[in-house]
């Protein structure tokens, strides 16, 4: 479990295509504070942590990416030199700074465009209509496994939805945001309360 609270950006090293794809990722993190079998999600994909090594604020880890896990994300988001958010699972005591994440990728959406407003800038993400019923105004939203609030939502003729959300200079920074361009492809997770309130309101239908 995660709260959408990037902690690091990692970049990774290498992409081996073994039974699975082997990805090594460089990050800043502790290696003694990483346990082997751990979760890290990355860019909003939770992975499992195979091995690791390197030094506090010069590590590395791998993970182990399957085929399932390689059609479900963002196509190119495990190629070699790309910038990845990481953030270590949430532990007992810890604040949650963002909403609960699973770290399981529902979607593929897609950057509409980015548009100055005051010193943020308004993105639009499209995303498909299985996902639709599930995002509203003021609701909470992961891309690319970061924790966003959706400030307005613009239902499509075809079914798909159109959702706007503030970034901050410091989300930007901080995260790998702030690097999206228009037509870039990205990983979506719907909150996980509208999930379940769909559910029951599909019940009582």
């Amino acid at each position: 479990m995660f709260t959408g609270i990037v902690t690091a950006i990692g970049t990774i090293r290498e992409s081996e295509q073994r039974g699975d794809l082997r990805v090594t990722i460089d990050c800043a993190y502790d290696p003694a504070l990483i346990a082997i079998g751990a979760s890290i999600a990355c860019s909003g994909a939770c992975m499992t942590v195979v091995e690791k090594g390197g030094t506090a604020g010069d590590a590395w880890f791998a993970v182990d990416v399957s085929g399932e896990s390689v059609s479900r994300t963002a196509p190119g988001i495990w190629n070699t030199g790309s910038r990845l958010n990481l953030e270590q699972s949430l532990k007992l005591g810890d604040e949650l700074g963002g909403h609960i994440v699973s770290g399981h990728v529902d979607a593929v959406g897609h950057v509409v465009r980015i548009v100055p407003e005051g010193d943020s800038a308004r993105f639009t993400i499209s995303a498909p209509a299985e996902l639709a019923p599930y995002i509203a105004p003021k609701g909470s939203i992961a891309v690319n496994g970061v924790s966003l609030t959706v400030n307005e939502v613009d239902d499509q003729p075809d079914g798909t939805v159109h959702f706007g959300m503030n970034i901050i200079p410091h989300t930007a920074e901080v995260t790998t945001i702030g690097a999206l361009t228009p037509g870039d492809a990205v990983n979506l997770e719907i909150d996980t309360v509208a999930r379940y309130l769909k559910r029951m309101q599909d019940l009582r239908a």
